[in-house]
């Protein structure tokens, strides 16, 4: 029996660093005192983009009032003042929830800051303060470059961190009250436990059993790198903990094409865990963006394929959906480039495929149970070639991926009579129960039974359509070859629609065909389009599907996507009313 809250498995989450996110002084110092920004509500303009990621829950690093960096807390009942107030972090977790995203919030727990209220009563009144049993290795007769005329334990000899002595049932208490405060005040749905591998077990154990008697589906995920994971992660203590083992196996087995390092990690993880579902991630705060790390950003596609169908939940790290860069460095500024404030609407060197790649990763994971909890099977491994399948309530999926210098052909054995690629819209036939599959350079396919699959994996939020130089000029430009001219300019979804001709019959979308965004279509009476977006009709949300027509003199179009996609009957052949020839970007 899976070890974890159901909720889990449903989709990605989306891991925001706050204090980076949103652009805040390095040290709260540095805030005039009179001075409180709602920064934190800058979440809210991002709800739309999340939601388009199929996000099950967003993960907040550090939100508390810290000196520095969030990891150095001061107070675990106060919103960091760079941040805003509780007030402000009680909307965004409204909103959020509103919208079918779960709330998990960073629980620094091993350690405080200085300037935490304990720890300067002890700097005050040194043996006379009635907290020196909350720290661990106080020694007055020593000292430290801070030169408190005292010694403690710091973390990883970082005297800025004071390790707390979970021993002691005062601070024991005193952590759970802020677990039960974050509940009770933001109603979150749960706890990343940062530096997991330095808390002690009896502590894991306490807050487990008290998180789950206020709420029983809270999610419990530690921060583990080395180690035999399911040490901490097990039924009485964590969910899951956090999957470096796999993080580097990712990305390195796409630098050295070597798909066998990441199926070693994969099969033994498999064989030691058992249904403790990983937390994984290409990226984080702490590490460098996977954009910086691969020596091929071309093989950054497959490595976002590797990570939403291995077993476990997906992690996306701010930005990364769009390929950002950013390198760990040294000192104090160590951390700046891989944690920066990003606007949503100008985020340099941008790669939208991407993020159209993971929004279609996020939309086929959601409709597909198999990906999302079923078992792994390897089929075929080679170095720069890899196909395995997933196995799940009466559902097969398999996983390709080609990382060599050309088209590759997987061949295997399955039980349907034709698959379809989830990501590509194509489908193949199957011959004697054998499968025939090409896929391309540094190219992946999620394939599946094409008599059953769910069609339509696009973006129903609404967008606006492109802008256009001469509205008049569209209104009176020629139709697309054997359709009708709209009837206005392509100023909205329905009023842009051609007309269907009505001695055209359709068929209906076969064989899991889905509308690729920067895709390249030809219309079946010849003319070339590629696909722009996607909309919404204002009036009755139906999706649509916006296209430009390629030519010295591109038009907009728009048309319902069932449209789009479906088969015809022309003159008595049937074929697609718009047919997939390449990505065009």
């Amino acid at each position: 029996m899976a070890i974890h809250p159901e909720w889990i498995t449903g989709g990605p989450i989306y891991h925001i660093y706050p204090l980076g996110f949103c652009g805040c002084e390095r040290r709260r110092s540095d805030l005039p005192a009179d001075h409180r920004p709602h920064r934190i509500t800058k979440v809210l303009e991002w709800i739309s983009h999340i939601k388009n990621m199929h996000v099950t829950a967003v993960y907040f690093g550090p939100v508390f009032e810290s000196a520095a960096h969030g990891y150095d807390t001061t107070d675990y009942k106060l919103i960091d003042a760079r941040l805003g107030t509780n007030e402000d972090f009680a909307k965004v977790c409204k909103a959020l929830h509103s919208n079918g995203i779960r709330v998990i919030l960073d629980g620094v727990f091993n350690h405080v800051g200085r300037e935490h209220f304990a720890f300067r009563d002890v700097c005050e009144n040194r043996e006379r303060s009635r907290y020196c049993g909350w720290f661990c290795n106080l020694d007055f007769g020593g000292n430290t470059g801070y030169n408190d005329g005292f010694r403690y334990e710091g973390w990883n000899n970082c005297y800025d961190l004071v390790k707390l002595n979970l021993q002691n049932p005062e601070v024991k208490e005193y952590l759970l009250s802020a677990v039960k405060f974050w509940i009770d005040e933001w109603d979150i749905d749960g706890i990343r436990f940062d530096a997991a591998d330095c808390l002690t077990e009896d502590f894991i154990k306490s807050v487990h059993s008290f998180a789950r008697s206020l709420k029983p589906d809270i999610w419990l995920m530690g921060e583990i790198i080395h180690g035999q994971y399911n040490r901490w992660a097990n039924p009485d203590m964590f969910d899951c903990v956090t999957n470096y083992q796999c993080y580097k196996g990712i990305y390195s087995s796409h630098n050295d094409r070597n798909y066998f390092e990441i199926a070693h990690s994969i099969e033994y993880q498999t064989g030691q865990y058992g249904d403790i579902y990983m937390y994984n991630f290409l990226d984080n705060h702490d590490v460098a963006r996977l954009a910086s790390v691969l020596t091929d950003y071309g093989r950054i596609y497959c490595c976002y394929t590797f990570l939403y169908t291995m077993y476990g939940i997906p992690s996306v790290y701010y930005g990364s959906e769009y390929g950002i860069k950013g390198e760990k460095g040294r000192g104090s500024d160590a951390d700046l480039a891989i944690r920066p404030c990003l606007e949503l609407d100008d985020i340099p060197g941008r790669d939208d495929r991407l993020y159209e790649h993971i929004c279609s990763l996020g939309a086929i994971r959601a409709e597909l149970p198999a990906l999302r909890t079923g078992r792994y099977f390897k089929l075929e491994l080679k170095n720069q070639t890899f196909l395995f399948k997933r196995e799940g309530e009466g559902q097969t999926v398999y996983i390709a991926l080609n990382i060599s210098d050309g088209d590759y052909t997987f061949n295997f054995d399955t039980p349907y009579k034709r698959i379809a690629d989830r990501l590509s819209g194509r489908s193949f036939d199957v011959h004697n129960g054998r499968a025939s599959v090409t896929v391309g350079k540094d190219r992946s396919m999620i394939l599946v039974d094409a008599a059953t699959t769910v069609h339509e994996t696009v973006h129903t939020e609404e967008t606006a359509v492109p802008d256009t130089s001469n509205n008049e000029a569209i209104s009176a430009a020629p139709a697309p070859a054997g359709e009708s001219a709209p009837e206005k300019p392509a100023q909205s979804p329905k009023a842009a629609e051609p007309p269907k001709s009505p001695q055209r019959v359709s068929y209906g979308i076969p064989d899991g065909r889905m509308l690729v965004i920067g895709g390249r279509y030809r219309h079946f009476k010849g003319g070339e389009y590629i696909v722009t977006g996607t909309a919404s009709d204002h009036e009755t949300l139906e999706p649509m599907c916006i296209y430009l027509q390629i030519n010295d003199k591109p038009r907009a179009w728009v048309r319902p996507i069932k449209e789009f996609l479906d088969d015809i009957d022309d003159n008595g052949c049937r074929k697609p009313r718009f047919e997939f020839i390449e990505r065009a970007y």
